[in-house]
C-alpha cells in the first residue's frame, strides 16, 4: 500500500517536474540572450546557402538591430553561398552538370580562421535534402553536418551559435505537400535536438509555413518563393522578424516590413545604405575566404572593400545610427 502511494504521489508529481524543467531551458536561455554583449566591431558571421547570400533578410536585421542598438555597431557579415549544404550531397545533374553542390567544410577553416568571428548565425537544410523525397541516409548526412559544424565553431571558440531552421518550400504542383515535409522533417530535429543540447535555436521554418497555409486559404495562386525556393522580399521579412523577435524579444516591429520603414522615418535610409554594403561586402568576403562555386562575382579586394564599408558607415553615423 505505502508503495503505491509512492508512485501516485510520483505520477502526480511529473508533471509539475517537467514544467519547472521547461522553464528552467527557458529561463537559462533567455538569460543567456539577454546579458549577451555586443561590442563594436564585433564580427557577426551568417552562414547559409543562396538565400542567406541573396542577403535582403540579413540586412533587414541588421537595419533593426542598429536602430536599436545606435551605440553598439557589430559587422555583419554574409557568407552565404548558393547552393552550398552541411551534408556534401549533390543530386547527379546539379546546375545541369556544370559543377556538384559545395559543402561548407571544403570553405569552413579559411571563413573562420580569416574571419573570427564571436557570433555565428546557422542555416541550412533547404539544399540538404537534394529535392528528393524523405530518405533516412539523406537525412543522417544532414544531422551529422550540423553536429560537424557545432562542434568545428565551439573549438573555434565562437562565443554565441545561433542555429535556424530552413524556410519553407513550395512545391510548384504539391505546394506545402512536397519537399517541404521533408524540411518539415529536418526543421523538427534540428529544434528538438538545440533543445536537447541546450543550443540557442531560431525556428524560421514553421512561422514561414504557417503564414503561407493561412495565405493559401485565401488565395490558392499566393507565393512567398516564384520558385518554390528563394523567397522575396516578404519571404526575406518573415526570417528576420523572427530573428529580430528573438534577439530583442521587447523591441516594437510592425508585422509587416513596409509598416516599419513607415513608422521609422529613418529605417528606409539606413536599410538602403546597409543593403549597399552587404552586397558589396558579400563578395569581397567570399573571393577573400575562397570557395569552390563558380559563376560568382568577384569581389574587390577586403581591403578596399574595407575602405568603403567605412564611408558607408559615416553615412549611417550621419542618420543617428
Amino acid at each position: 500500500m505505502l508503495n503505491l502511494l509512492l508512485k501516485t504521489k510520483k505520477i502526480r508529481f511529473l508533471p509539475l517536474l517537467l514544467c519547472f524543467s521547461i522553464w528552467y531551458v527557458q529561463a537559462v536561455g533567455q538569460k543567456k540572450t539577454d546579458n549577451f554583449r555586443w561590442d563594436d566591431g564585433q564580427k557577426v558571421l551568417f552562414l547559409g546557402n543562396s538565400i542567406t547570400y541573396a542577403g535582403q533578410y540579413v540586412a533587414m536585421t541588421e537595419s533593426l538591430f542598429l536602430s536599436s542598438h545606435p551605440k553598439r555597431k557589430p559587422q555583419f557579415i554574409n557568407s552565404g553561398l548558393p547552393s552550398e549544404t552541411v551534408s556534401g550531397l549533390s543530386e547527379p545533374n546539379h546546375a545541369d552538370g556544370k559543377f556538384p553542390r559545395p559543402c561548407l567544410f571544403d570553405r569552413l577553416d579559411n571563413v573562420l580562421d580569416k574571419i573570427k568571428p564571436e557570433v555565428v548565425f546557422v542555416c541550412y537544410g533547404m539544399n540538404d535534402g537534394i529535392y528528393l523525397p524523405f530518405d533516412a541516409i539523406r537525412f543522417e548526412a544532414y544531422k551529422n553536418g550540423i553536429i560537424r559544424l557545432h562542434k568545428r565553431l565551439v573549438d573555434q571558440g565562437v562565443k554565441r551559435i545561433l542555429w535556424m531552421t530552413p524556410p519553407v518550400h513550395d512545391d510548384p504542383q504539391l505546394r506545402l505537400n512536397g519537399y517541404n515535409k521533408v524540411l518539415d522533417r529536418y526543421a523538427e530535429w534540428l529544434i528538438g535536438y538545440a533543445k536537447m543540447q541546450s543550443w540557442e535555436i531560431i525556428d524560421l521554418h514553421f512561422p514561414m509555413r504557417r503564414y503561407l497555409e493561412a495565405k493559401i486559404e485565401k488565395d490558392a495562386q499566393f507565393k512567398l518563393a516564384a520558385d518554390g525556393v528563394h523567397p522575396g522580399e516578404l519571404g526575406h521579412w518573415l526570417m528576420a522578424k523572427e530573428i529580430v523577435q528573438h534577439l530583442m524579444p521587447d523591441f516594437p516591429i510592425e508585422s509587416a516590413w513596409d509598416d516599419n520603414l513607415r513608422s521609422q522615418p529613418k529605417l528606409r535610409q539606413l536599410y538602403t545604405l546597409v543593403l549597399k554594403r552587404q552586397t558589396m561586402m558579400k563578395d569581397a568576403w567570399l573571393t577573400y575566404t575562397g570557395h569552390k562555386r563558380p559563376g560568382l562575382s568577384k569581389g574587390i579586394p577586403v581591403e578596399d572593400a574595407s575602405k568603403a564599408y567605412a564611408v558607408i558607415q559615416d553615412e549611417i553615423k550621419a542618420l543617428g545610427f
